[in-house]
C-alpha cells in the first residue's frame, strides 16, 4: 500500500513538473538588431529560477560597443512558446573617424516572445527601448532602442 501511495505521489509530481517553464540553465547565441549601430550582439542567458533569468549582451557596431544586463521574468504561453519582460541597464563607448569619442550609461527595458525547439535551439523576437542616463552619447536616445531577432543554443 505504501508503494502505491508513493507511486501516486510521484506521478502527480511528474505531471505538475511537466507543466513548469522551459527556462534553460544557460543559452548562448546572437541577437541581431534592425538599427545600424550596435546591430550585432553576443547574447548569454542564465536561468535563475523557474520564472526568472539574467541576460547579458555585448553589442558592437561600426564605431561603438555596449554591454547590457537585463533581469527578465518569463511566462509560458503554450508548450514551448514563452513571452518575457524585464529591465536593466548598461554602459558603452563610441569613437568616430573624426576623432570624437565618448562613453555613456543607459537604462533599458525588454519585452519579447521566444520559442524553444525540442532540440537545444531558441528563437526570439523582442523590442528593447533604451534611454541614455549619463555620459556623452553621440546619437539620439532612439538609437539605444531596437527590435531584434535572437538565436541561441540552450544548454
Amino acid at each position: 500500500m505504501k508503494k502505491i501511495i508513493l507511486l501516486a505521489i510521484m506521478l502527480i509530481g511528474l505531471t505538475f513538473g511537466a507543466q513548469a517553464q522551459d527556462i534553460s540553465k544557460n543559452a548562448l547565441g546572437l541577437r541581431l538588431a534592425i538599427n545600424d549601430d550596435n546591430a550585432s550582439e553576443v547574447s548569454y542567458q542564465r536561468g535563475l529560477s523557474d520564472i526568472n533569468r539574467m541576460e547579458l549582451d555585448l553589442g558592437w557596431g561600426s564605431d561603438a560597443f555596449k554591454l547590457s544586463g537585463i533581469y527578465q521574468w518569463v511566462w509560458n504561453i503554450d508548450s514551448n512558446l514563452n513571452w518575457y519582460a524585464g529591465g536593466g541597464g548598461g554602459f558603452g563607448s563610441w569613437n568616430n573617424p573624426d576623432k570624437t569619442n565618448g562613453t555613456f550609461i543607459f537604462a533599458t527595458g525588454d519585452v519579447g516572445i521566444e520559442y524553444n525547439f525540442d532540440i537545444p535551439l531558441q528563437l526570439s523576437l523582442d523590442i528593447r527601448p533604451g534611454l541614455g542616463v549619463l555620459g556623452d552619447y553621440k546619437y539620439t536616445n532612439n538609437n539605444l532602442s531596437n527590435i531584434a531577432l535572437g538565436i541561441r543554443y540552450r544548454f
